[in-house]
């Protein structure tokens, strides 16, 4: 076997592997976006009308819509942020206290000072539910922002899949049309000879 035909077989056997290997790329992108958005949709989440000026700063074209695709999931996780400043008066998780203030009870902030914080009836300092309510607003928005990602990683696991497809024709065509093509002995030009065309031949 010559250098020639062993060339030809490996590019055959490269473009066939990378055209598996794209098609199995499609199918688990389209897969994992479909998964994707089957999860968000049983959640059953809708946008609340434009007249909630969260909703009309981060997702005025999905008003009043129920969120599906990755990208609304995304822009519903920043009203849910706006909506939860909202209730904390512009502090987030790290600027208030663990406990609801003694002195000031509906003062957001708080403190992390057990000697001034409010004792419920177990003689125990109240949580600030302010503090509470971020902690929930975290891990909801930190799942739809996971929601976004996953379906943009899947959108790139079906573009790699379309360039390995892709890649793979071309190897094949390569391996078929440069390495694979033989000239027939009749049209072989020997040095020094002229070789004269016959009709049908």
């Amino acid at each position: 076997m010559n250098v020639r035909r062993i060339l030809e077989i490996g590019g055959l056997v490269a473009g066939v592997v990378l055209i598996v290997f794209g098609v199995v790329a499609i199918y688990m992108g389209v897969d994992a976006r479909t998964t994707v958005r089957d999860s968000i949709k049983q959640e059953g989440i809708t946008f609340a009308e434009a007249s909630d000026p969260a909703v009309a700063k981060h997702a005025p074209q999905w008003a009043g819509a129920d969120v599906e695709t990755g990208a609304q999931a995304r822009a519903f996780a920043k009203v849910m942020r706006e909506h939860t400043l909202e209730s904390s008066g512009g502090l987030t998780y790290a600027e208030m206290g663990r406990f609801q203030a003694a002195a000031t009870p509906d003062d957001p902030k708080g403190t992390s000072d057990p000697a001034l914080a409010a004792v419920g009836e177990n003689g125990q300092p109240v949580a600030n539910p302010v503090r509470d309510l971020w902690v929930t607003e975290t891990a909801l928005t930190t799942a739809l922002n996971m929601s976004y990602m996953a379906e943009n990683l899947a959108l790139f696991g079906i573009v790699v899949g379309v360039a390995l497809l892709l890649a793979g024709i071309g190897f094949v065509i390569l391996a078929l049309v440069v390495l694979g093509v033989r000239v027939p002995r009749s049209l072989e030009v020997r040095r020094g000879e002229t070789v004269t065309a016959v009709p049908g031949v």
